[in-house]
């Protein structure tokens, strides 16, 4: 474990970010990392308890307790191949994972939590600055080969383990880069796409084929994937907004978040001198009054993205209510994470936000949004709200995002083709990643619904080992080693 006792005379310490004032001007990544005898620190605060809940609140079950005890005695190296052991891309998860494995810490009980997310990616920079993070292509090929429909972080995840387990594999991309949310969704300022063409250089080294611009379904028919491939898997998100049956919905100025943040992230990169897709319609935020709906991650990077555009009012309307001074309602008790949490980086650069506060009707003249109205509701989701009654209040607004999340993946063009059967919720139906046709496998937020990127690389990492199977692959001793941790 990290220092007897270190949690009683060390403080936490955080991510060190730039000031709100200053990046708003810019995408660089709004934070650093701590220096390095800090980082030591912070190492030592974690308890190594007897039950690690934080291993266990990891959706990935990434070996925290050890990791964190290596960086304390600088064994940086040794940490990292703790955290590969679980994790195939920890510069994404350090950087915009919601962190679960700090909310369920035992310190997050009555203290600040182990400052997890930091270390982790402390260990992951780390290793590509002193060259430890090399391609590692298999030692062997079995003469397979897999379609993967999707490049978001399931579906790399699933090509990494796959491709190191000897089997030829292709990833299938409809957009012009790879990546999925994680290129399009997230702003530069949380997640540099550098970061992301780091890695998917080192997964092109491994031997892994990338296509990009190509919609299985239209460009490339099911059918012909299916002649081309012993086996196909798909992880193509979960990308049907969930949209809202108000009245004004249909003046224009009314936009799905997803849709402003892709534009926004495709701005960026063209700007950088990208290749990048040109949008038929713009939706900008600059110089407007910004109402964003919805107060998760999206919302927020409605937010940032907006007053980066240099909007001229920003403000999130979340249906939850407002938090208690503990950080928790009741709803989220330890070890729970918590729903929401008391600020963000984005409302630290000049975001507001309404707690308990629902849209009712939206306003227009001559078909263009100009007002928002809402009241103030009480509840504990979005499914059991009452009303306070005389709450109600209009919000002028030039723009409205849309920030309530998805309903289920696409149906159409490569699903449709398949004849895949869905499950109740819309999601692609294979309870154990086997679909309903044999040979072709499903992961990630098309499988279980929205969810985050730590879900989804360990949805792609436990799907491999059933396409692994399907194809008659045996694991090597390391990749068993491996596969076993992954499996815990």
């Amino acid at each position: 474990m990290g220092e007897v006792g270190g949690f009683l005379r060390i403080d936490r310490a955080g991510f060190v970010a730039r000031d709100p004032s200053e990046r708003v001007g810019d995408y660089d990544q709004y934070f650093d990392l701590q220096p390095e005898a800090e980082l030591k620190d912070q190492g030592a605060r974690c308890m190594d308890c007897g039950v690690p809940f934080c291993h266990n609140g990891c959706p990935l079950g990434n070996l925290i307790p050890e990791w964190n005890d290596l960086v304390y005695r600088g064994k940086w190296k040794e940490a990292l191949e703790a955290l590969h052991l679980t994790n195939n891309f920890p510069e994404f998860t350090g950087r915009i994972c919601p962190a679960p494995c700090e909310s369920s810490c035992v310190l997050a009980i009555n203290a600040d939590p182990v400052a997890i997310e930091q270390i982790e990616l402390s260990i992951v920079e780390r290793g590509f600055e002193e060259g430890w993070i090399t391609a590692d292509p298999p030692a062997h090929e079995s003469g397979r080969k897999v379609a993967v429909v999707g490049s978001g972080p399931a579906g790399l995840a699933v090509a990494q383990e796959l491709r190191r387990l000897g089997h030829g594999v292709a990833v299938y991309e409809r957009d012009e880069g790879p990546g999925g949310l994680l290129r399009f969704g997230v702003p530069d300022a949380k997640l540099p796409k550098t970061v992301i063409d780091r890695r998917i250089a080192l997964l092109q080294e491994e031997g892994i084929d990338f296509h990009f611009g190509t919609e299985i379904g239209v460009d490339i028919s099911a059918a012909e994937l299916r002649d081309q491939y012993d086996a196909i898997v798909v992880a193509i998100g979960s990308r049907v907004h969930r949209d809202m049956e108000t009245p004004g919905r249909e003046n224009s100025g009314i936009n799905f978040a997803m849709d402003y943040l892709y534009q926004r992230n495709r701005a960026v990169a063209k700007a950088a001198g990208l290749e990048s897709r040109v949008a038929e319609n713009e939706i900008s935020a600059s110089g407007k009054k910004v109402v964003v709906i919805g107060g998760g991650d999206t919302g927020m990077d409605c937010i940032s993205n907006a007053l980066r555009e240099g909007a001229e009012d920003v403000v999130v309307l979340d249906v939850y209510g407002e938090l208690p001074e503990s950080g928790r309602d009741e709803l989220t008790p330890w070890p729970l994470p918590p729903k929401r949490t008391a600020s963000t980086y984005a409302l630290d650069e000049g975001g507001k936000r309404k707690w308990g506060t629902e849209v009712t009707a939206f306003e227009g003249e001559d078909g263009r949004l100009t007002k928002v109205h809402c009241r103030q509701v009480e509840g504990t989701s979005s499914r059991n709200l009452t009303p306070v009654p005389g709450s109600e209040q209009i919000i002028e607004a030039d723009l409205a995002l849309i920030a309530i999340g998805f309903t289920h993946p696409e149906h159409g063009g490569l699903v449709e083709q398949l004849g895949l059967a869905l499950d109740g919720r819309g999601n692609l139906k294979a309870p154990v990643f086997s679909s309903s046709v044999d040979g072709v496998f499903a992961c990630g937020d098309a499988r279980i619904g929205q969810s985050l990127v730590v879900t989804a690389i360990a949805e792609g990492r436990k799907c491999a080992r059933l396409v692994n199977r399907h194809l008659g692959g045996e694991p090597t001793a390391a990749d068993r080693d491996r596969l076993a941790v992954d499996s815990r």
